[in-house]
């Protein structure tokens, strides 16, 4: 840290302990440094999609991961997936963000699709395909039960026509998740943006102020016809659908919100290591050690839960609870490091040319989006009322 011209990501390594093995770690940071972190001040204040990033990053295999060797990907357990999302978003969240709704749409697919589907669409993960997660509706918002678009059979397959609004990646995704209701109730369907009868549109309230991956675009479906097999799972089980995919994006969602604050974090220790005020460092003054070992502490405590979580995803064990958890606290501390940060940094942390607005603006928007700090608190609050009832059961 000597010097103080050095970007923290060339150090951070040696100050965050390595959660998957080292040479895997290696050639990920090496990428994220060549094809993310150049990028990423110019993704967020153009607020475009990272498309470049993005397609690099398929070519190096960190997009189909999780997927079987047969479909291009490494069968790699979800560790791996939480550090390629954690240093991601180490240099942007936008990237992050927009590995989450690919990560979204292979896991889909890849439980609850067809053979024919999984063979024409998971391979194409691998070579950059860009998707996007297209749930939510504005008369519904958060209520996926019941849904305005709706999904027509027909003899070849399925008819579909509706608005889905507000949605993530939409800009520049190539393929698309898309909710609709048929008459046995809320399905899952794969459509392709090319589609005759698929267009989007720019509202104005389609920007957001953090996780800035391109303007969030209403996706219109009219009269869109699709095979058969672009039904993702069983027809009116796409809410169970949609909930199990939720659980997984969430677990990766918590190692997004670690990278921003091991970011403003590092940042703001690389600034208070070369500060001199009142003839001393920065970080000499017992106060904002004081400052740092909080945030340390709770940085390394909501990145163990994360990988906690995935691991409990590798072991399909309690998966909603500790993807809850894992999104609910790390969020919580991303923001607040992110605060503090600011605060060590002075008069230079408010500027425009220091990153932590930016980490401040995508730890924010990172406690409401993917899943709200209060829809988290709901899930774990059912877990434990389940637990309670079989206290009761068992006390009979």
């Amino acid at each position: 840290m000597s010097n103080p011209d050095v970007l923290p990501h060339a150090w951070s390594r040696t100050l965050w302990r390595d959660l998957v093995d080292g040479d895997f770690l290696d050639g990920l940071r090496d990428a994220v440094a060549q094809d993310v972190l150049p990028f990423a001040d110019e993704i967020d204040r153009q607020d475009i999609y990272p498309v470049e990033s993005i397609k690099r990053l398929a070519r190096k295999g960190y997009t189909a991961l999780t997927l079987a060797e047969k479909w291009g990907g490494q069968d790699a357990s979800f560790l791996r997936c939480a550090a390629v999302f954690e240093e991601a978003s180490y240099a942007s969240a936008a990237v992050g963000i927009s590995l989450i709704t690919i990560l979204q749409a292979q896991t889909l697919i890849k439980l609850f699709g067809t053979a024919s589907l999984q063979e024409k669409v998971l391979p194409q993960f691998g070579e950059g395909l860009i998707t996007s997660y297209a749930l939510t509706e504005a008369n519904h918002g958060s209520d996926i039960r019941s849904l305005d678009t709706k999904a027509l059979k027909t003899p070849t397959g399925w008819r579909l026509n509706g608005r889905k609004s507000f949605i993530t990646s939409g800009s520049a995704a190539e393929a698309y998740i898309v909710l609709a209701e048929t008459s046995a109730g809320v399905s899952t369907f794969f459509v392709r943006h090319d589609m005759p009868g698929i267009s989007n549109e720019t509202g104005p309230n389609a920007s957001t102020f953090g996780l800035r991956n391109g303007p969030h675009v209403d996706l219109i479906l009219d009269d869109v016809e699709l095979p058969d097999d672009h039904l993702i799972g069983i027809e009116g089980k796409g809410v169970r659908n949609a909930v199990t995919t939720l659980d997984f994006s969430r677990t990766v969602a918590g190692a997004i919100s670690i990278g921003i604050a091991r970011a403003a974090f590092d940042r703001a220790l690389a600034f208070a290591s070369n500060r001199l005020a009142f003839d001393k460092h920065v970080i000499d003054f017992q106060g904002i050690q004081w400052y740092f070992a909080d945030m340390m502490a709770e940085i390394d405590a909501a990145r163990l839960l994360v990988y906690e979580a995935c691991g409990a995803l590798d072991r399909h064990e309690e998966i909603a609870r500790y993807s809850s958890e894992a999104k609910l606290l790390a969020s919580r501390v991303a923001t607040r490091t992110a605060e503090q940060a600011i605060q060590i940094c002075g008069a230079y942390g408010v500027t425009e040319s220091a990153p932590f607005g930016r980490y401040l603006r995508d730890a924010k928007a990172y406690e409401i989006a993917g899943g709200s700090s209060e829809i988290l608190k709901n899930t774990i609050g059912r877990h434990l009322s389940k637990f309670g009832e079989s206290l009761r059961i068992a006390q009979k």
